[in-house]
């Protein structure tokens, strides 16, 4: 029966050789063909080999020109012939041994040689020692830093607040704790460049808006609105932030928080704020931009700053909510992997808090010195004011370019130099060219402090306007 059943699956095969179509039995052969060569021919051909001799792979080696390992950098570079600062660079500065007024350091509230804070530091450097040699959750964790970080929080009247010890590293390391891939993050153009790193850290998706353009800001919010009623269920698991400065480095310009407020609620989107340059200095007791506006500061998810401009220290400290602090104490990287904070420039930041709440005249008094300049610099032939009348860090760009970059950034260092010579020390606002995602022109940016006369900011006035008659007309 076996053999009979054989038989018939033979007969079938046969009969469905002679009945299958044409096309499908070449189709067949060609398959087998190219199996059979697969299975026969080599996988590989031996290349044929030229033996060298001695002296022509010597001369083979001595032809080779391996690629550099970096692009090649002209001799003139401005980060390969920086300017020399001899002692501390308070009200007066020395700069490659010429004595000048100071209009370049972020010193805004003149507490970088206070007396008190010296001395604050002076004492911790004898009880604690230099540095730390360890991240804060491996014995790097001192008294000191809990002690800044109750006061910031008190001071900033949030829950909690977490201390770096490296200013850029603070946002850079906040962003990328809470946002994560598949995450999106609408961000001003104009943001400074550490946020840009945070971000690139983060692999969210990034949306830019126009430069403080609410409306553009709204427009994307309304796209990513309709674009998650397509698929509610990822819009659910999406998170959505919001990242804007409030005093733009770049600038000077100030956010419109209140419209930011609004539209978070609106669309439901959480907002990190960057204070770096607007705290201690905005605000009745210098606690930023909230306080400027008169908004709940439990309206922002977190804000961040940097402790090395008006506190005249060294590091930076984000603040909010408790639950939102913690979790920066299990994936801030900066956290989590740096040497904490030496306790001498946490004991500085301390005192230099002392001084802020004790003296609230002096944000006053920055202001006042802040519109002082920002009118004298009004009308200056070939340059343009940039930035707000209260920021203490403006921008002065050229009217209309050169033709290049490269030309306008060299003719706006002879105007820096101009004024060096005769005794004041401006500086340009630098960028890594290839890396921002929105390369702001090229500028002079003047720092105002309150350590600066009247005199000496009609003086720089003055001088500014004298550089640019003589070189720009």
């Amino acid at each position: 029966a076996a053999g009979v059943g054989q038989q018939w699956v033979l007969v079938e095969m046969v009969q469905a050789f002679y009945e299958a179509p044409a096309y499908h039995l070449i189709l067949e052969g060609i398959l087998i063909l190219w199996i059979i060569r697969l299975l026969f021919s080599k996988t590989y051909k031996l290349q044929e080999r030229s033996d060298l001799t001695l002296k022509e792979k010597e001369e083979l080696i001595e032809e080779w020109q391996p690629e550099p390992l970096v692009p090649p950098v002209p001799k003139d570079h401005p980060a390969l012939n920086y300017n020399i600062v001899s002692g501390p660079p308070t009200h007066i500065i020395t700069v490659n041994g010429k004595e000048c007024i100071n209009f370049a350091s972020f010193n805004f509230l003149g507490l970088l040689n206070n007396e008190k804070v010296k001395s604050a530091a002076q004492a911790s450097l004898k009880k604690y020692g230099v540095g730390t040699c360890g991240p804060r959750g491996f014995y790097g964790t001192f008294d000191v830093h809990l002690e800044l970080e109750e006061r910031l929080a008190k001071f900033m009247r949030t829950e909690e607040a977490i201390i770096y010890s490296y200013g850029f590293a603070t946002i850079a390391s906040a962003i990328p704790a809470y946002s994560k891939r598949g995450d999106i993050v609408f961000v001003d153009e104009a943001a400074c460049f550490a946020i840009q790193k945070g971000l690139q850290a983060s692999r969210s998706n990034i949306k830019l808006f126009k430069h403080n353009d609410m409306a553009d800001l709204e427009r994307l919010l309304k796209e990513q609105e309709t674009e998650d009623q397509k698929n509610p269920r990822k819009a659910r698991v999406t998170r959505r932030f919001i990242v804007v400065e409030g005093l733009y480095m770049n600038t000077g310009d100030i956010c419109p928080l209140p419209e930011l407020i609004k539209l978070k609620y609106k669309y439901k989107v959480r907002i990190f704020l960057e204070e770096s340059l607007s705290f201690g200095v905005l605000g009745e007791h210098g606690r930023g931009i909230t306080e400027h506006f008169g908004i709940n500061i439990d309206d922002i998810d977190l804000i961040s700053a940097n402790m090395e401009n008006s506190l005249a220290s060294i590091g930076g400290f984000c603040c909010g909510r408790s639950f939102i602090i913690d979790h920066q104490r299990l994936s801030g990287q900066g956290y989590c992997f740096s040497a904490s904070l030496p306790p001498l420039l946490a004991a500085a930041a301390i005192e230099a808090l002392n001084i802020m709440e004790d003296n609230p005249d002096i944000f006053q008094t920055l202001r006042a010195k802040c519109e002082r300049i920002h009118k004298a610099l009004q009308g200056i032939s070939g340059l343009k004011v940039v930035g707000e009348s209260f920021s203490p860090a403006l921008h002065l760009q050229l009217e209309e370019s050169c033709g290049s970059r490269e030309n306008d950034v060299k003719l706006l260092k002879r105007v820096v130099d101009y004024c060096m010579n005769s005794g004041i020390a401006l500086t340009q606002a630098c960028y890594l060219e290839k890396e921002e995602k929105c390369l702001p022109p090229p500028s002079i940016r003047v720092v105002i402090t309150v350590e600066q006369t009247e005199k000496e900011l009609d003086k720089a006035a003055s001088l500014l306007k004298e550089a640019a008659q003589s070189l720009l007309n």
